[in-house]
């Protein structure tokens, strides 16, 4: 398959790429210097011809600026507006799948919870997971295939996170989310949640559906 991805240098792009070449898939992984995300003739372009579009590009800011809202901003046009491109100009080609990160924090910060577990008072900094969700789920009522994966806090190389941090009830090292996005690929269309804890965000869907199951 010829696969597009958005983010192809950030943590998520360097974990899944090669797993998707040593699949056999051709790669089309454009630098934000060969692919403005926010320009939708660029975008279209960049999209006629893909089989699968992962949209795996974000902007998290660094530590010691979480805490203000201004540096999260392309971020939020990352997950909002650059997905609305990207699902406009996927609709409009014969893209079959379309593949959405995003994370488990979406849900209530305490008690069990699955992917049918109503969604928590979601802060003002994940609301733009929500609109990218909301975009997978317009691939989807084109009558296309979309698949979301909620995420737990990644750790691992590049993360800023050498070892998982508990506090936050799910996490998942980059090296298991790079082979969950090759598994998004074969599994059907939903929300999915993806992580390597089970004590209170159930992954029990994806591992059942896909034989995935977290090796760090």
């Amino acid at each position: 398959m010829r696969i597009l991805v958005t983010g192809g240098s950030g943590v998520l792009g360097r974990a899944a790429i090669p797993l998707l070449g040593a699949c056999g898939h051709d790669v089309d992984a454009p630098s934000r210097a060969e692919l403005d995300p926010f320009d939708p003739v660029a975008v279209g372009r960049a999209v006629e011809g893909a089989d699968v579009v992962l949209h795996l590009a974000t902007r998290i800011p660094p530590p010691e600026r979480l805490d203000e809202r201004e540096a999260w901003r392309e971020n939020d046009r990352l997950r909002s507006e650059a997905s609305r491109l990207l699902v406009d100009a996927a609709l409009a080609s014969d893209t079959r799948l379309y593949v959405q990160p995003t994370i488990t924090f979406v849900y209530p910060l305490e008690g069990a919870a699955d992917e049918e577990t109503p969604l928590g008072e979601v802060p003002d900094i994940l609301l733009s997971a929500l609109a990218a969700e909301q975009q997978a789920a317009r691939f989807a009522a084109g009558g296309r295939r979309a698949v979301v994966l909620r995420f737990g806090l990644l750790d691992g190389p590049g993360t800023g996170s050498d070892r998982p941090n508990p506090a936050f009830g799910a996490t998942l090292h980059i090296d298991d989310a790079g082979r969950a996005l090759v598994a998004a690929l074969e599994v059907p269309g939903g929300v999915y949640n993806v992580c390597r804890d089970r004590e209170r965000v159930s992954c029990e869907r994806f591992e059942r559906i896909s034989g995935w199951r977290a090796q760090r």
